[in-house]
C-alpha cells in the first residue's frame, strides 16, 4: 500500500513539475521590447527578439527561424505604429499561430499606450516612407518606458494569472529604478536644452522633445529618401543662419553627408544607438539611455 501511494505521488510530481516549470514563450519584434519583457517577466518568460539591435528597424530581412519562433509563441509584442508593416505580416501568415494574430489576446501593440507625434493629415508616395499612424520611434524617449512597462505587465498578468504577483513586483522594481535614472538623465541633459540640432532620420524626435532640444532639419530629403545635392545645399543655408550644436546620426544609415556637414561647418557629428544591442555599451534599456546621454553630453 505504501509503495502504491509512493508511486502515485511520484507520478503526480512528474506531471506537475513540467507544468510549474513551463514559461510563457514571448516573441518581440525588437531587442528593446525583449529587454522590457525580461525585466517584467523574469523567470516566468522565455523571450525571443526577431530583429537585431544593429539592424535598420524599417527593413528587417526575414529568416525561416522567425516563423518557427512565431509558431511557438504565446505572446507577440510589437512596436506598432506600422514600423513592422514591411516585414512582419508575411511572417505571421506563414506561422499560422492564431494566438498571436492581430486582434488576438496574444498580440500586444505597444504604440497604443503612448501619444504619437507627427501624425500626417494625408499620405502619399511624394512624402517618402512616411508612417500613417505617426512617428514610430517613440521608444527612444525614456519617459515612454513607464507606460510600455505597465502595458507589458498587464498583458502578462492576463495571460498568466498565477504569476501576477511576480509581474507586479517586477514592474514596481523596474519603475522605481527608472524614476531614479530619469532624474539623472534629465539633470545631465539640461545643459543642452534649447540647442539646435540636425538629425539624419527622424529617430530622435521624441527624445529631443523630452529634453527641450530643437530640430532644425534632417539630412534625409524625406523619410527613407537619401539626400540630394540640392537638399544638402538648402540645409547648409539653414546652418549658415543658425547656431547648430550637434548633428545626430544613427548607426545603420550612411553617414557620408552628415560627416561632410560636420567637417565643413565645424559641428560635432554624434552617432547614437537606436536600440538595445545597437552598440556594445547598450546592453539593456538602462544602458541604452545611459549611452545616448553620455554621447550627447560628451561631444
Amino acid at each position: 500500500m505504501k509503495r502504491k501511494n509512493f508511486l502515485i505521488a511520484l507520478t503526480v510530481c512528474a506531471l506537475t513539475l513540467p507544468l510549474a516549470a513551463k514559461r510563457l514563450q514571448v516573441v518581440t519584434t525588437y531587442p528593446y521590447i525583449a529587454n522590457l519583457v525580461e525585466h517584467i517577466g523574469g523567470e516566468r518568460v522565455k523571450v525571443h527578439a526577431l530583429a537585431g539591435g544593429q539592424w535598420d528597424p524599417h527593413t528587417i530581412m526575414a529568416k525561416p527561424s522567425f516563423i518557427a519562433k512565431l509558431r511557438r509563441a504565446d505572446l507577440l509584442v510589437i512596436n506598432g505604429a506600422q514600423l513592422e508593416i514591411g516585414w512582419l505580416p508575411p511572417l505571421l501568415n506563414q506561422a499560422n499561430n492564431p494566438k498571436v494574430n492581430v486582434g488576438s489576446p496574444g498580440m500586444l501593440d505597444l504604440s497604443r499606450f503612448v501619444k504619437l507625434i507627427d501624425v500626417p493629415d494625408s499620405v502619399s508616395r511624394a512624402q517618402g516612407d512616411i508612417h500613417p499612424d505617426g512617428n514610430p520611434h517613440y521608444y527612444l524617449d525614456p519617459y515612454n518606458m513607464l507606460p510600455l512597462a505597465e502595458a507589458i505587465a498587464a498583458k502578462l498578468c492576463a495571460l498568466d494569472r498565477q504569476g501576477s504577483g511576480i509581474y507586479r513586483r517586477n514592474l514596481a522594481d523596474f519603475n522605481g529604478r527608472l524614476n531614479v535614472k530619469l532624474d539623472e538623465w534629465r539633470e545631465r541633459m539640461d545643459p543642452l536644452r534649447g540647442s539646435l540640432v540636425i538629425e539624419y532620420h527622424k529617430n530622435y524626435d521624441y527624445l529631443l522633445r523630452s529634453y527641450g532640444l530643437q530640430l532644425l532639419g534632417t539630412v534625409e530629403l524625406l523619410p527613407g529618401i537619401p539626400p540630394t545635392s540640392k537638399h544638402i545645399r538648402d540645409l547648409e543655408g539653414k546652418i549658415a543662419q543658425a547656431k547648430v550644436r550637434l548633428i545626430l546620426q544613427d548607426i545603420y544609415n550612411p553617414d557620408e553627408a552628415a560627416r561632410h556637414l560636420s567637417a565643413k561647418h565645424g559641428i560635432p557629428m554624434i552617432k547614437l544607438p537606436h536600440d538595445v544591442g545597437a552598440v556594445r555599451e547598450a546592453e539593456g534599456i538602462f544602458s541604452l539611455f545611459d549611452e545616448i546621454v553620455r554621447r550627447l553630453r560628451d561631444e
